[in-house]
């Protein structure tokens, strides 16, 4: 690959996969902060990789691999760059809607919420569940994964309930 055609294809990457990558980012990190080092890692990562891009899957699902895996690694490591939480969330990641501010500040302090339910999950069930929010089918995330599609789903089973028991009474405390 020359470089043109390196620098042409992250481009691609770049304008049609940025969402996959605020969004991991946003479920592996703690902080706003964070988020901006690890989507940064991710970035580069992907620049380093690109390369090796064969085409066999699509650069979505391409993408969604290089990304998880490098934020799970990542993750492992931040346990030592961690000296506590920061809580708040980074609202340039919400899309912008036209509710009420009431309306708004419920709904950001209730995805505030599934993101620390999200990122209080094992790494495993942390890419599971942001590829099921993402709208991605088993046999998509079974692909990027590694998985079985049929893993996929008693997987996914199992992260739902760890999840619903970690989202118990939040939307309670929310009204």
């Amino acid at each position: 690959m020359t470089p043109a055609e390196h620098h042409a294809r992250f481009q691609d990457c770049l304008a049609g996969h940025r969402g996959i990558v605020h969004k991991t980012a946003r479920a592996f990190a703690t902080s706003p902060a964070d988020a901006a080092d690890l989507a940064q890692e991710l970035w580069l990562q992907l620049w380093l990789a690109l390369p090796g891009f064969s085409g066999q899957a699509r650069l979505s699902t391409w993408t969604y691999r290089v990304c998880l895996n490098t934020a799970m690694t990542w993750r492992r490591g931040a346990t030592r760059r961690e000296g506590h939480l920061v809580a708040g969330a980074d609202l340039a990641l919400l899309p912008a809607a036209g509710p009420s501010p009431a309306e708004a500040a419920g709904e950001r302090q209730l995805v505030e919420k599934l993101y620390e339910a999200v990122r209080a999950m094992p790494a495993s069930d942390r890419a599971l569940v942001l590829l099921l929010l993402d709208g991605l089918a088993y046999r998509e995330i079974a692909e990027i994964t590694g998985l079985s599609e049929n893993h996929v789903g008693v997987a996914l089973t199992r992260a739902r309930r760890r999840l619903a028991a970690l989202m118990r009474g939040v939307t309670d405390g929310l009204d």
